[in-house]
């Protein structure tokens, strides 16, 4: 996984509990904030899913490579 793609899970795996807990006071929020909670689900969904595809992609490339060379 890239550097940057790590950071940006990161920060998405800690906006999780920012939806339901308040960072100023650090109490439970009596409504969460949802859209940050199931955002932040999906941006490491897609994160995941990216970052795999895209070294199955470089391993591909990589097995042609070494096939040619025979």
């Amino acid at each position: 996984m890239d550097k940057y793609l790590t950071v940006i899970l990161i920060f998405m795996v800690v906006g999780i509990p920012i939806a339901f807990f308040s960072p100023t006071t650090g109490e439970l929020r009596e409504q969460p904030f949802i859209p940050l909670f199931y955002g932040s689900i999906a941006g490491i969904i897609i994160i995941v899913i990216y970052s795999s595809y895209k070294e199955k992609k470089e391993r591909q490339k990589a097995n042609a490579r070494r096939r040619s060379r025979k």
